[in-house]
């Protein structure tokens, strides 16, 4: 049997910067909790300017999760807040059911010094129990999440418990997110007790079970994937977790497991009726 049930390729997204669009494709709509999946940077933004900035805008039914490998962005939202995350950390973002608003912007010094932004920008669908639960952040330092140095590689557990560590982020459903390093000769087992599994490669080519992925390919891993083996210098992420309890339907930023849901939340944007971020005056309006 294969290790590797199904490949995908990245498709280009403008969203105010081009992105690399894995999540959701056509026949692959989740993979565990995980709905959506972008890949942004690496780019470059001049001082001058609001390029690479990301206006206000909702979402309902879902929680953000952020993660940079390189440069910072500027987290706003309508809850009040505002962090700074940088490599490493996690920006978890519940938007619940009466729906939240966040701005995402280059600071100022990234911009002068021309330090490259690169990350992953994930969604996660909140179980129908908790859909519509009270809008809320959290911030986790790097320092914060496990990490694990092994012969020839790393391994940084983002979300969940796994490599016999067990993160400290917020969960709704069992999820697994990590971030892992090989450098060529080395070996990373697979976690074996997670439902829904898929590896994506940021950077370098890697065999699964003799198997070649390559840089920017998404790969769904089927239940027989024991192991990855690197000739060379390579990072990648593996996420997953137990299968969603229904259906979810995504339109535009919204995340539901009923359309009415969606109906509504696109009628509130329309309307005004969503609270704003503080100190904002711009927004992205609703598509046509």
């Amino acid at each position: 049997m294969s290790a590797i049930s199904q490949r995908i390729e990245p498709r280009q997204q403008d969203i105010g910067f081009v992105v690399r669009r894995l999540l959701p494709v056509r026949g692959m709509r989740s993979v565990g909790p995980f709905v959506f999946l972008d890949h942004m940077g690496p780019a470059y933004f001049v001082a001058a300017g609001t390029a690479g900035d990301v206006r206000p805008h909702p979402h309902i039914g879902l929680a953000t999760v952020t993660y940079l490998s390189q440069g910072a962005m500027m987290h706003r939202d309508s809850l009040g807040t505002v962090q700074r995350i940088e490599p490493g950390a996690i920006n978890l973002m519940v938007a619940g059911g009466c729906g939240i608003v966040h701005s995402e912007r280059v600071p100022a010094d990234i911009r002068a010094a021309n330090v490259a932004v690169e990350g992953l920008q994930m969604w996660l669908a909140l179980p129908q129990a908790q859909e519509r639960c009270t809008p809320a952040f959290y911030h986790y330092p790097a320092q914060v999440l496990p990490q694990r140095d092994f012969e020839r590689g790393s391994v940084q557990l983002l979300i969940g418990a796994a490599f016999g560590m067990v993160s400290p982020v917020k969960t709704f459903a069992p999820t697994l997110y990590a971030a892992w390093q090989l450098q060529g000769g080395g070996v990373l087992p697979l976690p074996q007790d997670v439902a829904e599994r898929a590896l994506y490669l940021i950077e370098g080519e890697v065999l699964v079970d003799g198997e070649i992925v390559r840089a920017g390919e998404l790969v769904i891993l089927s239940d027989s994937a024991r192991k990855l083996r690197a000739s060379a210098c390579v990072q990648g992420v593996i996420f997953g977790g137990a299968p969603l309890d229904g259906p979810r339907y995504l339109d535009w930023n919204f995340v539901a497991s009923n359309r009415a849901l969606l109906a509504a939340a696109r009628a509130d944007w329309q309307a005004g009726r969503f609270v704003m971020v503080p100190g904002e005056s711009e927004s992205i309006p609703l598509p046509g």
